[in-house]
């Protein structure tokens, strides 16, 4: 997976808020107040979302290939100083190897050292770079060591310990949230299934039951306006309970916005073949 930088992910937003900005406006314009102005609103938040959403995935994958190889590469690095060598030539020597997403990041920091950057300044530039919560975690700890005087080298070791120690709490909280996240797509099924059947089995046969009755057919809702408030009820419900899901599994909102672009699509697919058709 390739590094997402933030400009990139700026220009996403504000490329799909323009879009779907001009696409309500259209359908404001062209058919206010029918059910094909609401579907261009449906359209215009997904196709507004799908971008950012794609490139919030892959940097997410980036950052997880990122820590998940960090215990390796201090691995690496404290057998490289048990046979002797000095820092800055065993970051040299396990850069040759391959860490993933991580070799290209220490490649650039052992270029800089030969440059002449000291061991701390490259370690904050590549803090800077890569700017992972665990990154930021561990880079503190081996400054802090390099500046009171110790031996930085004996810090690799116990640092590697406690980033597998921090994945495996990590996924293991993933794996206890993953049931809710599961929850919540099996109660918006739940409330979609309800909506059809009871707009199918109740509200189908009332009006068909009161087209006799003038009076009473003026003073309800018709099927059309009972439809889109479904439909707006469904994709609400859709929308954020897809954050929900994203915050509980992986711990920030917009790891939710996949799901609710799942859920809203299989919430108006629904609507399109079981309640319009």
């Amino acid at each position: 997976m390739p590094k997402i930088e933030k400009n990139e992910k700026k220009i996403a937003w504000v490329a799909s808020i323009f879009i779907a900005t001009a696409l309500i406006l259209f359908g404001y314009i062209m058919f206010w107040g029918t059910i094909v102005f609401d579907e261009l609103v449906f359209f215009a938040v997904v196709i507004g979302v799908i971008p950012p959403t794609i490139l919030d995935y892959v940097d997410y994958q980036w950052r997880r290939d990122v820590d998940e190889q960090m215990p390796n590469l201090f691995r690496s690095i404290v057998q490289a100083q048990e046979t002797g060598m000095p820092l800055p030539q065993a970051l040299e020597e396990v850069s040759k190897r391959d860490y993933g997403p991580l070799t290209n990041e220490l490649k650039k920091m052992t270029a800089q050292m030969s440059w002449g950057r000291t061991f701390e300044e490259a370690l904050l530039t590549l803090q800077e770079r890569v700017d992972t919560l665990l990154m930021r975690r561990t880079v503190p700890m081996i400054t802090e060591a390099a500046r009171s005087g110790g031996r930085v080298e004996e810090i690799f070791d116990p640092l590697g310990k406690f980033i597998q120690t921090t994945l495996l709490l990590n996924e293991e909280r993933r794996n206890q949230t993953r049931p809710y996240t599961a929850i919540i797509y099996v109660a918006f099924f739940v409330f979609l299934f309800t909506i059809i059947m009871l707009f199918r089995s109740f509200f189908f046969f009332f009006f068909a039951s009161i087209e006799e009755l003038p009076i009473l057919s003026s003073a309800i809702m018709k099927p059309e306006e009972i439809q889109r408030m479904f439909f707006h009820m469904t994709a609400i419900q859709a929308f954020f309970g897809g954050l929900v899901a994203g915050k509980m599994g992986k711990g920030i909102i917009s790891a939710g916005l996949k799901h609710s672009l799942i859920l809203m699509l299989c919430g108006y697919m629904g609507l399109r073949l079981f309640l319009w058709g």
